[in-house]
């Protein structure tokens, strides 16, 4: 096969490993081309590689776990909250990256749920190993003497690695049945009430302990804390997105990382923010609002 064919191939399964593991689409793309930079070089050296598959998805990971240990320490120095750099797009779910050809409506929703913001601030409190084991295991089914090989551990550390993962994510993000269609009627909801200002429908669509969290990055004003609670979070929705319309913002619905949300665009049509709603049982649990240029410099509206 030759490289372009293989790029190809691997590519979108090398990328929705990366983007996982960093929560940021520029240093997903670098470590990718530093994977495939080194399969070229290894072939070159005419070195037999029996899958190639599973050499990316290696290369990706420990590139990934190094490129993470790094990011955590300029993280720390963030200005306000951070959050991940965001995908925007109106494709089906069957084309996020990582999804094989045809898979499965639960399998969507997995592959959905583990893209969302919310899934991926969650895995900022694991370590970068068990970050990789997780995501490997749980979201990529990868066998665990697989995984093990990837991370460079055994597999009674790796089953111990993803066992604890698996705790914590469940502990803190338990599931919920809701329909893609509930969910985009409630983000049309959300929509029509934070436009109208309207308080008291605004609080009928959050959860009692709802959180807002918003990234400007030190670069446009936002809160650099989370609010907290129904009351607090409407209020500040139902000030803040009518303003947008003064300013000649257009507000749309649109899934951002394979979820419903919310895109800014201003009167270029330049994206200015975007906002994901985490959804459960008919409420919005969180809301995560990105409005920092950095992190929209890549995002296609």
């Amino acid at each position: 096969m030759s490289g372009a064919d293989l790029y190809d191939e691997l590519r979108p399964r090398a990328f929705a490993i990366a983007y996982r593991m960093l929560g940021s689409v520029g240093e997903a793309e670098d470590v990718v081309q530093e994977a495939f930079l080194r399969l070229h070089q290894t072939r070159r050296r005419g070195e037999a590689i029996a899958s190639p598959r599973a050499y990316v998805a290696t290369l990706v990971t420990r590139l990934a776990i190094d490129e993470l240990r790094s990011a955590r320490v300029r993280r720390e120095r963030y200005v306000g909250e951070w959050l991940p750099e965001p995908l925007v797009g109106g494709s089906p779910p069957g084309s996020l990256p990582g999804l094989s050809p045809g898979p499965s409506p639960a399998e969507q929703a997995e592959q959905s749920d583990s893209l969302s913001l919310a899934f991926l601030v969650l895995l900022e409190n694991l370590s970068p190993r068990q970050r990789a084991a997780f995501l490997l295991r749980e979201v990529f089914d990868y066998p665990y003497a697989e995984v093990a090989e990837i991370i460079g551990s055994d597999v009674d550390s790796t089953r111990h690695l993803v066992a604890k993962a698996r705790r914590h994510v469940r502990e803190r993000r338990p599931r919920y049945a809701a329909s893609r269609r509930q969910r985009d009627e409630l983000a049309r909801r959300f929509l029509a009430a934070a436009e109208l200002g309207d308080l008291p429908a605004l609080e009928t669509l959050l959860a009692q302990d709802v959180a807002l969290y918003v990234d400007g990055g030190g670069k446009v004003p936002a809160q650099r804390k989370p609010v907290h609670g129904r009351t607090r979070v409407a209020r500040t929705l139902a000030a803040g997105i009518p303003l947008l319309a003064r300013r000649d913002v257009r507000v749309e619905v649109r899934e951002i990382n394979g979820q419903p949300g919310l895109v800014a665009l201003d009167a270029q049509e330049r994206l200015v923010g975007i906002m994901a709603l985490d959804v459960a049982d008919g409420e919005i649990l969180a809301i995560h609002s990105v409005a920092n240029p950095d992190k929209l410099r890549r995002v296609t509206p």
